[in-house]
């Protein structure tokens, strides 16, 4: 089986004394006397698709300017407009704009002429980001934020590549809301460990966090909100991948104050999970450098 990181990555050169650093050439992992080694991150790109969320979108930039990061880690944001109707774009452009003291290092927006779905936009977002990690904000208020670093910590201590946030563990806020949703969300993600061996309790979660060189070599292909069983399962085929998942808070929306995702969305996601778990159960390789061969693992 091929590695899905390129396979260029040199071992890490051995340090002084008895401790040896090697390099895992199937993920990059460091490792220092048998244990992983804490992980230097300068920047963390943070993903938001947006689509007619005039209300809510210059509040969520509200709270991302407020977080500050562990170890100094910078903040870039990138958001994908995907072709609001509302004035979300002027929303964005204003904030940019005239923000007083915005603690954001680095802005990217980018507007899609037609819409194409949430993951779409997604798929926009990781191919633009430069940062060491990225995870996906939703353009509402449903996810805190201020949780950022509650993610990090896996990473910066060297144990994790990807992070899921879950809403089913831990005791954090989480507003009560509809129970076939949460049956829904429970159904999804035990036929998603059924298939990819892993023990998740929240597949659907809108909080992921990947390290950015491995997210942005897999092909992905699903533009609406099919992108969660996708990625799940395609991260799962990594060879050597160490996911985390820690619990987080929920600020859940009714229909009536901007859900959109509905029951069509829940057929869909479980067709991906058999689709790319059984049938379509490849992980194409992007292409990052001129002399790359795209290719499966």
């Amino acid at each position: 089986m091929s590695s899905m990181i390129d396979q260029n990555n040199n071992l890490m050169s051995q340090s002084q004394g008895d401790t040896a650093s090697q390099e895992n050439v199937l993920t990059g992992m460091v490792i220092q006397n048998g244990s992983p080694a804490a992980v230097g991150i300068h920047r963390l790109s943070i993903i938001i698709p947006a689509y007619n969320e005039e209300k809510t979108i210059a509040l969520i930039l509200d709270r991302i300017n407020q977080v500050k990061l562990i170890r100094n880690i910078e903040k870039e944001v990138i958001i994908v407009n995907d072709c609001s109707t509302d004035n979300t774009g002027t929303v964005i452009q204003n904030y940019i704009a005239n923000a007083a003291t915005i603690s954001i290092n680095y802005f990217k927006y980018i507007r899609h002429d037609v819409n194409q779905g949430k993951g779409a936009a997604i798929h926009t977002g990781i191919a633009q980001a430069t940062g060491e990690y990225l995870l996906v904000q939703d353009a509402d208020l449903e996810y805190d934020p201020g949780e950022y670093n509650t993610l990090l910590k896996p990473i910066v201590l060297g144990s994790a590549d990807v992070v899921y946030g879950s809403r089913f563990m831990g005791g954090n806020p989480h507003r009560i809301l509809f129970f076939w949703h949460s049956i829904g969300n429970r159904f999804l993600t035990f036929l998603s460990n059924l298939f990819t061996n892993l023990n998740l309790t929240d597949m659907e979660t809108g909080y992921k966090m990947f390290r950015t060189d491995i997210i942005q070599r897999i092909c992905l292909k699903e533009k609406r909100f099919g992108f969660e069983p996708e990625v799940t399962a395609k991260i799962a085929m990594v060879p050597g991948i160490r996911i985390y998942e820690v619990g987080i808070s929920y600020y859940g929306r009714t229909f009536a104050e901007g859900k959109k995702i509905g029951w069509k969305d829940g057929c869909r996601a479980v067709w991906c999970v058999v689709k790319y778990s059984l049938i379509n159960n490849q992980v194409i390789i992007r292409c990052t450098t001129p002399n790359c061969r795209e290719r499966a693992v």
